[in-house]
């Protein structure tokens, strides 16, 4: 298993774009698949914010997430920046590849110095607490129930070294 930066990546782009709207498009009225394609492609131009983490299992794309200033403009007034767009693809879920990802963006916002991180879910909530995230409403967004929460990245928040990553910078991003 290795995460990386979405610019080392770019082949998954139409991947990731393809799947990120299939899953959360009805939340977003203009938010196309090539407006979705389009915002991964400015993602792998960086690795500060906004950018995009990928999971690697040889070859395999297994799932992504994406650190990003706005998620979603309704709530804009709660604050800034946001992980965004957690995938791990189906076949591979149960795994615990998702809470690897999260924690991989919570420890790339530490090093960044980002004092807060914010997310919605829509059906998540749990998964999110036992990562340490705390619950801060619950709302609708298009009409669909979601959790707001909030996490206060750290130095504790970052996943210890492993075999599983590639151990390129603190965080263990390749």
């Amino acid at each position: 298993m290795r995460i990386g930066f979405l610019d080392a990546h770019r082949e998954a782009i139409p991947t990731l774009a393809s799947w990120h709207h299939d899953e959360w498009g009805h939340l977003y009225s203009e938010w196309t698949l090539e407006v979705g394609r389009a915002e991964l492609e400015e993602h792998a131009t960086r690795r500060t914010l906004p950018t995009t983490l990928v999971l690697h299992e040889g070859a395999a794309l297994l799932g992504s997430v994406s650190l990003v200033l706005e998620d979603a403009p309704e709530f804009a007034d709660e604050g800034s920046p946001w992980l965004a767009s957690l995938f791990v693809r189906p076949d591979a879920r149960g795994r615990g590849l998702g809470a690897m990802l999260v924690r991989a963006a919570v420890a790339l916002a530490s090093d960044i110095g980002i004092p807060e991180l914010f997310l919605f879910t829509p059906g998540q909530r749990g998964f999110y607490e036992r990562l340490g995230w705390a619950h801060v409403v619950r709302t609708t967004l298009k009409g669909t129930p979601v959790d707001l929460m909030r996490i206060a990245p750290t130095a504790e928040a970052r996943p210890a070294s492993s075999g599983a990553a590639a151990a390129t910078t603190s965080t263990g991003l390749a």
